[in-house]
C-alpha cells in the first residue's frame, strides 16, 4: 500500500510543478508578439532603466533597475505586454540602512 501512496504523492507533486511552470511561460506565436521597442517604451513608462531585453520561457525579460536604482528582472507577456513576473533585488533595500 505504501508504494501506491508514494507514487500518487509523486504524481501530484509533478503535476503541481507543471502548473507552476505554466504560469511563467508565455505561449504566443511570434507573429503575435509586440516589438522590442514597445517593451522598452512600457519599461520607460514604469520608470525602469533597461539594461537588456531578452527572451526567457517564451516571454520578454527586462533586466535593469527601477526608479529607486534597485536591480530588477521583469517577465512580460509578448503579446499583451502584461507583467507576468516581477523581481527586484531586496539587498538593495538594505544598502542605505547601514549605520556604522
Amino acid at each position: 500500500m505504501k508504494p501506491i501512496l508514494a507514487t500518487a504523492t509523486l504524481a501530484a507533486c509533478l503535476l503541481a510543478s507543471e502548473v507552476a511552470q505554466a504560469d511563467t511561460r508565455c505561449a504566443v506565436p511570434m507573429t503575435d508578439w509586440q516589438p522590442r521597442d514597445a517593451v522598452a517604451r512600457m519599461a520607460e513608462q514604469n520608470g525602469w532603466k533597461v539594461r537588456r531585453i531578452k527572451i526567457d520561457d517564451g516571454c520578454y525579460e527586462i533586466i535593469g533597475s527601477d526608479a529607486k536604482g534597485r536591480k530588477l528582472e521583469v517577465k512580460v507577456h509578448p503579446g499583451t505586454l502584461a507583467v507576468v513576473e516581477h523581481e527586484h533585488d531586496a539587498d538593495d533595500d538594505r544598502a542605505g540602512d547601514e549605520s556604522d
